[in-house]
């Protein structure tokens, strides 16, 4: 993902485009792909990134678990709505609304 990230930033676009051939369909070899310069960040660079990448894969995560047991109580509540289990109240005039009255 770093890599497509790179060679679609603007810089590499634009040397993309010089290299790229055809009009209506538009191709780029291998061998001028591998041209094109992409700058790396340094290690240290790397190293600060690093606990905060996965501090955030850290809440993803929990983030993914907590959204995958809202969707359960979710199911659950469709379910008794569905089966008749639970009703949710009918507002103050609510009687207007039933049918043959």
């Amino acid at each position: 993902m770093y890599i497509a990230h790179l060679l679609n930033a603007p810089a590499a676009a634009r040397r993309k485009a010089r290299m790229a051939q055809g009009n209506a369909v538009v191709h780029i070899r291998g061998n001028h792909l591998a041209e094109v310069y992409t700058p790396l960040s340094s290690r240290s660079e790397h190293r600060a990134m690093t606990p905060v990448l996965s501090d955030m894969d850290v809440e993803i995560t929990g983030l993914r678990r907590r959204l995958d047991k809202v969707r359960a109580v979710k199911q659950g509540m469709m379910q008794q709505l569905l089966t008749g289990t639970n009703r949710l109240p009918i507002p103050d005039g609510g009687a207007e609304d039933e049918p043959g009255r």
